[in-house]
């Protein structure tokens, strides 16, 4: 077997999905905390004097508590070598989470046990079922007062129609936690006494049958005769299934508390599939012993203050990188010097001089790179365009100072490729105003937040009263600035040139449509679908 085969089947590439409060940044830190990739864990808002999460290294997701980017994680567990991707949760960030999800393998779902499925998670599921990424559930808080865990299966199988395997099995409800029984050892009880603030690993114990009877009584007795009743009904991990997108291994657990974590991310190597052929756009796939590809699913700048410089996170997909090489960007068929290329844990990096399918290289200064990029050598490689949520909030963003006009003309740019916001232009407005796109509110705060601290360029935001976009082309984003039936108004995506017709109200669109039968109207890909 090829050097790329072989490494590759060392690699398990996965995300991290959840609705916001899930625990996922937390549940994130703990697997690189049992993968002894950390020393210390620290709550998200690094409280008792630890520091936030690793994985949350924006100073307003530290301040706020919530991931607002995705981030890179790399580190050894078993002989494997895992990376991991954290996303936001928040669904005003979904374009970002859903970039993710074209990097991975493989996901992990973690579920509130209180609250059960939310509407983010549903979403994110979709994605994965669209893209056919098998999905590890694991059931978070088992520590704090929540749902029965038949009830929490019944509505996976219910809303998700995927049968769910559970691989370890709570004792005790939730809130009054026991202990867990992996039940490939069902005769056994995996007692947990929790670390001081969940600084570190939580101890573990193996209790013999007998001895989980005695000191569990009757919660020992609950979960083997609910074990029994989910054999007798089949569920039990099938390998196949799983990777197949018919069932999903469930764990339970308690993140903050490390209670349940090594588990699952012993499962993640066991189960969690290796890269992959991967589709070609126009049908096809490049095999992973194909020369070197790569997708180009984030931009992000300003990661380290102190050098200011602009990483592109490229997810290896076939054959050998090696740094120094020179790739072609497929969009523009022109040579790519790959001089700089790190690894990325965090916030924190390291020189990389050679990955992998399934790695992620973090290429700096790539100013000519925009996210969805292909880059290959040997025969030309394309992978299918990343989507494009359609906005539904839209602000006119002006410089506070007008002597900082160069600092802000550098920030919005940069925001734009990132994929933080879509810009949008248009004469009437001219480029010094112009308009910020998103899916979510938040977003805006974001580019606030980043325009002042890192751009040194602070911004005034003006809400514009629109709230549905359609993508047109230039004489009907024209028609629709000179109507005067339909209050709306034609501007150009930055990004990519595309016209986009703006309207307040769904009627609006409609009178619009009556008024320019010609002009086409080609809806985005909406947040909600």
């Amino acid at each position: 077997m090829s050097e790329a085969v072989v490494e590759a089947g060392r690699r398990r590439t996965f995300a991290v999905i959840s609705h916001p409060d899930a625990g996922k940044s937390t549940l994130t830190e703990a697997l690189a905390l049992h993968a002894q990739a950390l020393t210390s864990a620290g709550a998200v808002h690094g409280k008792g004097g630890r520091r936030g999460v690793a994985s949350d290294w924006m100073e307003l997701e530290r301040a706020r508590g919530i991931s607002v980017t995705s981030a890179v994680l790399q580190f050894a567990h078993c002989g494997r070598v895992l990376n991991l991707l954290d996303t936001p949760g928040h669904a005003d960030f979904s374009e970002d989470t859903y970039r993710v999800l074209a990097a991975v393998d493989c996901a992990v779902m973690l579920i509130d046990a209180a609250k059960g499925l939310e509407e983010q998670t549903r979403k994110l599921f979709d994605v994965c079922r669209h893209r056919g990424i098998p999905v590890i559930t694991f059931v978070n808080k088992w520590d704090r007062p929540g749902r029965e865990a038949l009830e929490l299966l019944d509505e996976i199988e219910r809303e998700f129609r995927l049968r769910p395997t559970p691989v370890t099995w709570p004792v005790g409800i939730a809130g009054h936690f026991r202990g867990l029984v992996d039940t490939r050892e069902p005769e056994r009880m995996l007692r947990y006494t929790r670390a001081p603030g969940g600084a570190r690993e939580a101890v573990e114990e193996q209790l013999t049958a007998g001895e989980a009877a005695a000191e569990a009584d009757a919660d020992w007795a609950t979960a083997t005769e609910e074990l029994a009743l989910l054999r007798e009904t089949g569920a039990v991990h099938d390998r196949e299934d799983f990777l197949a997108g018919k069932s999903t291994p469930v764990f339970f657990g308690a993140a903050v508390s490390n209670i349940g974590v090594r588990l699952l991310l012993d499962a993640v190597v066991d189960m969690a599939p290796p890269p992959g052929p991967r589709e070609l756009e126009g049908g096809g796939e490049r095999p992973v012993d194909a020369p070197f590809s790569g997708l180009v699913f984030k931009v992000q700048a300003n990661m380290d203050r102190a050098h200011r410089d602009r990483i592109a996170f490229v997810r290896v997909c076939s054959g050998v990188f090696e740094r120094g090489m020179t790739v072609t960007r497929a969009a523009s068929g022109k040579p790519f010097a790959t001089k700089y290329a790190h690894s990325v844990f965090g916030q924190d990096r390291s020189a990389v001089e050679t990955a992998y399918p399934g790695d992620v290289v973090g290429l700096v200064n790539a100013t000519a790179l925009r996210v969805g990029d292909t880059l290959h050598t040997g025969p030309r490689a394309v992978f299918p365009p990343m989507p494009t949520f359609a906005p539904e909030h839209f602000q006119v963003v002006r410089p506070v100072d007008v002597g900082r006009s160069k600092q802000f003309r550098r920030g919005v740019a940069q925001l734009d490729e990132e994929g933080v916001v879509q810009v949008l232009v248009s004469d009437a407005r001219g480029e010094q105003a112009p308009v910020l796109a998103a899916v979510g509110p938040m977003q805006f705060d974001v580019v606030r937040h980043r325009m002042e601290f890192e751009f040194s360029a602070p911004v005034r935001l003006e809400s514009l009263p629109y709230t549905a976009a359609r993508a047109t082309d230039q004489a009907g984003a024209e028609g629709l600035s000179r109507s005067r039936l339909v209050h709306g108004e034609g501007m150009r995506r930055v990004r990519d040139g595309t016209w986009l017709a703006l309207f307040p109200s769904r009627w609006h669109l409609s009178n619009f449509q009556r008024e320019f039968p010609r002009s086409p109207l080609d809806p985005l890909i909406a947040a909600h679908d």
